[in-house]
């Protein structure tokens, strides 16, 4: 196993713990995995290892879940993806999936001595600092940029309509602030085209037509070619670069890259949510169901704001 983390937080009991495994060899760990907790697994358990890990890798974003799994007294969900679909989609965002997780601090269980592993890691956050660069105004402050940031991986889900607590964002911010910083504070002040103020919690990037082409520059492979899509006539087939150079110019660039974005999410929630509900079974899908309408009005009720904890 290269990698395993957790996204949810443990100081919250009632919280489901979900957990991801990236694993070079999804058929063996599958195999083993159906040897020990056979029961983890829905019916699709009869249909083998090799299928499992097939449908894991093939469909949706190239994760295959259980949840709802009874472990130690808690109830944990668990991800599984190979070693090489996560450097494909921390790398060049395919269907930021993966790569939306690891934008938000998360506890790291095991670290594989993998080295490309440990770059796409710093590449996916650096991405991910780019792209709200250009969403972003001129001066923002530290709260502002990690809000930015951990949205990235829901614009355009589906479930942030129904299903989803709409605060979900600014809890994520609120409850992870300092954990947002140490995540970000080396990539921050090592960028030339930001001037980053710690002490002040402020932030300055350059929007020049010509930094924002840099940055257009920089952002990963499947959101460049989602923003060509969005900007180039049909017939043109211009090249990327001469289409990023026409939208640095454009004081409309941050709402293409925020549409970008919102399309590669949008894709892969909505097959890997269909994905879910065979890979976690009707019961299951209706009972995880239910409780995310019942957090979704709960968030309703209560509307927190960074400045209420920040």
């Amino acid at each position: 196993m290269d990698l395993a983390f957790s996204n949810s937080k443990e100081r919250a009991k009632k919280n489901m713990l979900d957990f991801v495994f990236a694993v070079d060899d999804p058929v063996t760990w599958h195999t083993m995995n159906l040897l020990q907790n056979r029961k983890h697994y829905s019916i699709l358990k009869l249909l083998g290892p090799a299928m499992i890990s097939s449908l894991q890798s093939d469909h949706g974003a190239a994760m295959y879940y259980n949840t709802l799994v009874p472990v130690d007294g808690r109830v944990i969900k668990y991800g599984v993806i190979s070693t090489e679909c996560l450097i494909d989609d921390l790398m060049h965002w395919k269907s930021l999936y993966a790569a939306g997780r690891l934008h938000k601090p998360v506890k790291l269980l095991v670290q594989g001595d993998n080295g490309k592993l440990r770059a796409a890691m710093v590449a996916n956050l650096k991405s991910a600092v780019t792209a709200s660069f250009l969403m972003l105004p001129e001066s923002f402050s530290e709260e502002e940029l990690f809000l930015q940031i951990a949205g990235l991986s829901y614009a355009g889900d589906f479930r942030m309509v129904i299903g989803e607590d709409k605060s979900k964002v600014a809890n994520i911010v609120n409850d992870n602030i300092e954990h947002f910083r140490i995540l970000y504070s080396n990539i921050l002040r090592d960028c030339p085209q930001v001037v980053y103020k710690p002490q002040q919690g402020k932030l300055e990037v350059d929007k020049s037509p010509e930094g924002q082409f840099v940055q257009l520059m920089a952002l990963p492979r499947t959101l460049q070619q989602r923003i060509t899509k969005l900007v180039d006539p049909p017939g043109k087939n211009r090249d990327v670069e001469e289409i990023l150079l026409q939208m640095a110019q454009d004081p409309d660039c941050g709402v293409v890259v925020q549409q970008g974005i919102s399309s590669i999410v949008k894709s892969s929630s909505i097959t890997q949510s269909i994905k879910g509900i065979a890979t976690a079974g009707m019961w299951k899908t209706v009972s995880y169901s239910a409780k995310k309408l019942i957090k979704m009005w709960k968030g309703w009720k209560r509307k927190p704001s960074i400045s209420q904890t920040s």
